[in-house]
């Protein structure tokens, strides 16, 4: 992959720069950077990745990469692009690869009524990791019956309140209120074997349950509305659709990426007339029998991924409940996907577009005025949640007060890596990193060996930059600064 759209980079206002329509590209591309942030990557294909993603047949708008963009499977991670489900004979086109292998993987904030004050932080963490199934294997999971599992399949995070997994009042806090449109649910046997065990499981990589307290608000209103203010613990739960969704995105993968041929230095599908630059692109219309099949199975794992984070939800109160007493009036302030491709309506320079929005390593930001928000929200916008390193902070922002910002109203979804995994194993020393969290008051239990130096802070970027340039570029607001305090990774 060339760097050749360096040639045609330049700023585009601020937390903006712009990479013009060239080569095939269908439409332009326009990076949450700016030059600073542009000079610190030391790796240069994501930007190649996202022009490629310009080619997708049916494209409208720019193809976006949030501040927090890294290289990805296909399209890269913090990536944004919107079909036209009505382009052509079947419809603009659904790429797997531009939602992931961890379908739905997503974050969930929780907000309690204690202060720091009220805790210890390293018993209770000792404790959660007790209570937390986490890790590669599914061990400690819920086990789902047939009919179980196709409730949830079906109805996401309502099915695990039916199953006692979950508080009914928690479901207008979550995005698309839990729940995603899967008809036929046709997922694998194989889909559904991995995911019988693994409901209320954390996982490995960077999935994590962390205990926070709000350091810092920068947005009183929005705070208040979203029930945060300062000195408050809270705990951020990051997690998706596990075994089942990996499941999921692979056997779709493998469907579409085999129409594909090699065709010069290209891949070609004669079924579909499409051409990419890259086969991990392979993409098929939104309405031909692959492409809704493969729609349906995406939304039907995200279900899955809803119920799994409210089932953690659950064992994250009964915890607070056998060590206090009570669960600190624990409440979801809100749940958001970050991998996900979902039908929407947009104005796409001022024309109106039903389109099909894949959020690869992205998050929504809808305004205030959006009818999917509860109406605590109004006026304030969506809480759009972003996680940073285990050693630094995470950041509360919030979508526009009313409207939706030009990038089909999306926000980055967290910090974005800077190392790769492999490098930070060779960079970072696990023990080491330990006793320095430990000496911050930061009490991190990690089940999977490598794992404390691949999650390393310095394997991040700094988040803090992240959200000033998210802001800069206009598609989201500070809200509160979250410090951590405990750390249970996979």
């Amino acid at each position: 992959m060339t760097a050749e759209w360096r040639d045609f980079l330049e700023s585009d206002g601020p937390g903006r720069m712009r990479i013009s329509r060239h080569g095939d590209m269908l439409t332009d591309a326009i990076l949450i950077a700016d030059e600073r942030h542009m000079s610190e990557h030391s790796d240069d294909r994501s930007p190649g990745q996202l022009v490629n993603t310009a080619a997708l047949p049916g494209i409208v708008g720019e193809a976006w990469g949030m501040a927090d963009w890294h290289f990805g499977y296909g399209f890269p991670i913090g990536g944004v692009v919107a079909t036209d489900i009505e382009a052509g004979e079947q419809g603009g086109a659904i790429s797997p690869g531009g939602v992931g292998f961890d379908i739905n993987c997503g974050v969930r904030l929780c907000a309690t009524e204690m202060s720091i004050s009220d805790l210890d932080p390293k018993r209770l963490a000792a404790r959660l990791s007790r209570s937390i199934p986490a890790g590669a294997t599914s061990k400690g999971g819920v086990s789902l019956g047939d009919g179980e599992m196709e409730a949830v399949l079906s109805e996401g995070a309502g099915a695990a309140v039916e199953l006692g997994w979950g508080e009914a009042r928690d479901l207008d806090a979550i995005e698309s209120n839990g729940r995603l449109d899967s008809e036929e649910r046709a997922v694998s046997e194989r889909a559904m074997k991995r995911g019988s065990t693994a409901l209320g499981t954390l996982g490995s990589g960077n999935h994590f349950l962390e205990l926070q307290v709000v350091e810092r608000v920068v947005d009183d209103a929005a705070a208040a509305a979203y029930g945060l203010r300062e000195g408050q613990v809270t705990a951020m739960i990051h997690t998706g659709s596990r075994g089942l969704g990996h499941q999921v995105c692979s056997e779709h993968v493998a469907a579409i990426e085999s129409k594909y041929r090699k065709a010069g230095s290209a891949w070609h599908s004669p079924e579909w007339g499409i051409t990419l630059a890259d086969r991990q692109l392979a993409a098929a219309p939104i309405h031909s029998p692959a492409g809704a099949a493969y729609l349906d199975a995406m939304s039907a794992a995200g279900n899955y991924a809803f119920a799994n984070r409210s089932a953690l939800t659950q064992r994250l109160r009964n915890v607070l409940r056998e060590q206090y007493g009570q669960d600190g009036d624990l409440e979801v302030v809100y749940d958001v996907c970050h991998n996900i491709a979902k039908i929407e309506d947009h104005m796409v320079h001022g024309v109106s577009c039903r389109c099909c929005v894949h959020r690869k390593g992205a998050t929504r930001a809808l305004g205030g005025d959006h009818p999917e928000l509860a109406s605590r929200f109004s006026g304030i916008g969506q809480p759009v949640l972003v996680p940073g390193d285990m050693g630094t902070a995470s950041w509360v922002l919030a979508g526009p007060a009313r409207g939706a910002n030009d990038a089909f109203a999306s926000s980055c979804h967290g910090a974005g890596r800077r190392l790769s995994r492999t490098a930070a194993r060779k960079r970072i020393d696990s023990v080491s990193l330990r006793e320095t969290l430990e000496s911050k008051g930061i009490h991190v239990h990690a089940k999977t060996p490598n794992v404390l130096s691949e999650e390393a802070p310095d394997a991040y970027k700094d988040v803090d930059e992240v959200v000033r340039l998210t802001a800069e570029a206009g598609l989201a607001r500070p809200v509160a600064r979250l410090r951590p305090i405990a750390v249970i990774k996979g």
